[in-house]
């Protein structure tokens, strides 16, 4: 099949992999919520060769992962599993969990549901990073994030941008902590939390 291609990918995918140097360097086995066209999942573990990359998502979206994760050819990246965050979790402890452009495409619900079942899936000490657009105190921040936030919710009543703070409380009430939230650009951000001990 031809693979699927996301230009954002490609243009997001080295300022990312920054913060996954720097965020993952003491991680072996990450979890990828979302995985989408997969090209994320080959850019990051091509680039982190040390880092197991388990990419996942809906069932509709696994045979254009597959056909990136076929042609790459990589040691460090097992076959997509089926994941729909309302659904059945995989097994496995994961030390590191990423998704990209994933919370403001889902109902809120389904945010809350991910986050419930992170503990399943993670590590005593995991490292969780969420890339994407956020709002902080209930304001865009930026124009284009406003007209974005226009144009989800004119596809689909259920997506939005997600306060940030919003989304802490869910991390914090299963046990993330906010460890850094770096700038990204076209106004996204790198938000990254560590789950804490106990």
């Amino acid at each position: 099949m031809e693979k699927p291609h996301s230009p954002s990918c490609e243009r997001n995918r080295e300022p990312i992999l920054d913060v996954l140097r720097k965020h993952y360097a003491d991680r072996r086995h990450v979890l990828e919520i979302g995985s989408g066209t997969g090209q994320h999942a080959v850019h990051f573990a091509t680039a982190l060769p040390l880092l197991n990359w388990q990419s996942s998502d809906r069932a509709e979206n696994l045979p254009g992962i597959r056909a990136w994760l076929d042609e790459a050819a990589l040691p460090n990246t097992p076959p997509p599993l089926e994941l729909d965050v309302t659904g059945a979790w995989p097994d496995g402890c994961y030390d590191a969990v990423f998704s990209a452009n994933t919370l403001h495409i889902m109902a809120w619900p389904e945010v809350e549901r991910l986050f419930v079942q992170l503990p399943t899936v993670t590590a005593p000490d995991a490292t969780l990073i969420i890339y994407g657009p956020f709002n902080y105190q209930g304001r865009y921040s930026s124009d284009s994030n406003a007209a974005f936030d226009q144009w989800l919710q004119a596809r689909g009543a259920h997506m939005a941008i997600r306060d940030a703070e919003a989304v802490d409380v869910l991390a914090g009430k299963v046990g993330f902590v906010l460890i850094d939230d770096i700038a990204m650009p076209a106004n996204n951000r790198c938000r990254v939390w560590r789950r804490q001990h106990g």
